[in-house]
């Protein structure tokens, strides 16, 4: 027979665990990942200090888990962007549009009027202070940026493939460059002009400045 409590044990466990996951990120996000204990963490979600080791199995487990998370949520926003310039020129889009799904996402996620900013400090961090597990997806995990590679080897066959290869990866270096921190440093280097709140036009830069080196 079926306890009919089943299904509402199951919702409130469910409902723990989102709430650990989210409090959990956005702590580690503002504060880092080490100055974050698994107390602080249970005591913003309001649950039991036992709740992380028992839907994740450990702090570093959860990091894992919210990093997993949320970079595939990202690549998949970007690979749909992909596929819809793909379908737009026939499989064979143009540079700005293969980058344009490339910076778009974290930009948009990143924007301070947005409801993914926090997931976005998560990811930041997690290039400087992730876990070994971390460390080891961020360096061999290349598959989401295996089908820009070949989309753009697609737009510029005239290139060698090692300087596609390169080019790419200045234009990584221009997404990841794209911290909280260096935009105030960029402010005050440039005595106010710059923006970063304008994310629509702050995409439009980069896709100038990196369309030129593709076209170059």
């Amino acid at each position: 027979m079926t306890d009919p409590a089943a299904p509402i044990e199951e919702t409130n466990e469910a409902a723990t665990k989102a709430a650990v996951f989210c409090a959990a990120e956005r702590l580690f996000a503002l504060h880092g990942f080490q100055n974050v204990s698994v107390r602080d963490i249970t005591a913003e979600a309001g649950v039991n200090l036992a709740s992380v080791n028992y839907h994740f199995g450990s702090k570093d487990a959860l990091l894992f888990e919210i990093f997993r998370r949320r970079t595939a949520e990202l690549n998949r926003e970007r690979a749909r962007m992909l596929h819809e310039a793909n379908d737009r020129h026939g499989g064979k889009p143009p540079v700005r549009e293969i980058l344009e799904a490339l910076f778009a996402p974290p930009l948009r996620w990143g924007s301070a009027n947005g409801d993914r900013r926090i997931s976005v400090q998560f990811i930041i961090r997690s290039r400087s202070e992730g876990t070994e597990e971390m460390r080891e997806a961020l360096t061999n995990d290349v598959s989401h940026l295996a089908r820009f590679a070949d989309a753009l080897i697609a737009a510029r066959p005239d290139l060698p493939r090692e300087t596609v290869y390169w080019r790419l990866h200045f234009c990584l270096g221009m997404v990841h460059n794209n911290r909280f921190a260096e935009f105030d440093r960029l402010h005050v280097l440039s005595a106010g002009v710059t923006r970063e709140s304008d994310t629509e036009g702050l995409l439009k830069r980069m896709l100038d400045f990196a369309e030129a080196g593709f076209v170059a």
